[in-house]
């Protein structure tokens, strides 16, 4: 699934400053309009993935709260979100290539990390349309395989190093050996 960077989705934000923002996290399944963005995180990830490679990435998570009880009877608009940001901002710079991921969990729905698929204006909300994210092998996004190939490489094995071919001569052989007054040294 292709990802939002923190610079499209706040630029989706400030195009729309007057609407309603609603998360759906599934088919029909909403975020609470009570919901309260508690905090915007900056995630440095530093990894090492199975063929030895070592990867590095930023991400944004902007986390959603629903309060227990239902709060308020309508969501949040753009401009308070976009108020949260700017107050993150000023201690926290963000980077504009981050990939974004929305944290929200509640009883019925394990809290988990979610991709914003796109985004959706319907009346008077725009509507962010979330997707869990998924599990990747980084051998595959270079271009290799994942697993073992028909000659029976791992993929994630590193490449195998090649050794110097040596020729070996016998020296046990008599034509090779010096016999007294050969004049061989």
């Amino acid at each position: 699934m292709e990802t939002i960077n923190w610079r499209d989705f706040k630029d989706v934000l400030i195009a729309n400053p007057q609407l309603t923002l609603q998360f759906q996290y599934d088919h029909n399944k909403w975020v609470d309009a009570s919901y309260h963005i508690t905090e915007i995180k900056r995630t440095l990830i530093n990894s090492v993935d199975c063929g030895g490679v070592l990867n590095a990435w930023t991400e944004v998570v902007v986390q959603l709260w629903e309060p227990q009880t239902q709060q308020e009877e309508r969501a949040m608009e753009v401009n308070k979100a976009l108020s949260i940001i700017q107050l993150v901002e000023k201690s926290l710079p963000l980077n504009p290539d981050a990939v974004v991921k929305v944290e929200f969990g509640i009883s019925t729905y394990d809290t988990r990390q979610l991709l914003p698929k796109g985004f959706t204006i319907e009346g008077n909300n725009l509507i962010v349309d979330l997707r869990p994210d998924s599990v990747t092998c980084k051998a595959i996004e270079r271009g290799g395989s994942c697993g073992t190939t028909s000659t029976g490489e791992e993929c994630c094995a590193p490449p195998a190093q090649s050794k110097p071919k040596v020729q070996l001569i016998n020296l046990a052989s008599p034509a090779a050996a010096c016999t007294p007054g050969s004049g061989c040294y």
